[in-house]
């Protein structure tokens, strides 16, 4: 059990770690075109807005909460030592992670139920998703079974984690969790090891700087009601907005 735990947690972690970033880099630098998420918003567009929307959300919400813990779990504790706070981040945190439930399982029926979206389907998709949604129902079960997670998460995993960063790993207290929670930390670095052979490569090509670059300016200089009017008379000299 010591040899398994050992590679769950010990090995297994870096190896994601490595092929995360050497396997991104060299999809990016040789096959640009494929990082992409693929859309198949073309192909239906309805149902992948209620499945899309509430998953994007939920695991945006949820992921910066854990990466919160991870980078500052003192400021996290002293958050929590206020039963008030602690109640309504533990609240937040199920209900946006119920939000990721609802929508994956929206996008899983309509990958299967809709036959375009089953056209276009790899077993990469299918084996991805079924993975997110392994990794949510235990996150679920852990925010139900398992209470105050962002504190036992700032008491316990961040120290393991930062161990690992460190090239130094402290893996008692990640030995000794329920069998749960362990399958939800090696789910998360699953998840991590896969991003390269997959369509959640697409996040790496965010479009953040729109975030802070200047805003687009767009002037008309001619009449668009005019311009577009079949009444108007044909000319023969060309309109200057083209």
């Amino acid at each position: 059990m010591n040899a398994l735990n050992t590679f769950l947690f010990v090995a297994f972690p870096y190896v994601a770690v490595i092929v995360f970033v050497f396997g991104v880099a060299y999809r990016y630098r040789r096959r640009g075109f494929t990082v992409s998420s693929l859309s198949s918003q073309f192909l239906e567009g309805k149902t992948l807005f209620w499945g899309t929307i509430p998953f994007h959300i939920g695991i945006l919400v949820v992921f910066f909460g854990h990466l919160t813990a991870f980078l500052l779990p003192r400021a996290t504790l002293a958050w929590n030592s206020i039963p008030v706070r602690l109640i309504v981040l533990e609240v937040t945190a199920f209900t946006f992670g119920l939000s990721v439930l609802v929508g994956l399982t929206a996008l899983m029926v309509r990958r299967v139920t809709n036959p375009r979206i089953r056209a276009v389907t790899t077993k990469m998709d299918i084996a991805i998703e079924l993975l997110l949604l392994a990794q949510v129902v235990l996150g679920c079960w852990i925010a139900l079974g398992f209470r105050w997670g962002a504190s036992w998460f700032a008491a316990d995993l961040s120290p393991y984690l930062w161990s690992l960063v460190k090239l130094a790993p402290e893996t008692g207290a990640v030995f000794a969790l329920p069998w749960v929670i362990k399958a939800h930390i090696v789910g998360a670095f699953a998840i991590l090891f896969m991003v390269p052979f997959s369509r959640l490569i697409h996040f790496v090509v965010a479009p953040l700087h729109y975030i802070v670059r200047p805003y687009q300016q767009v002037i008309w200089n001619w009449d668009r009601k005019s311009i577009r009017n079949p009444n108007t008379p044909w000319s023969k000299t060309r309109p200057n907005n083209s």
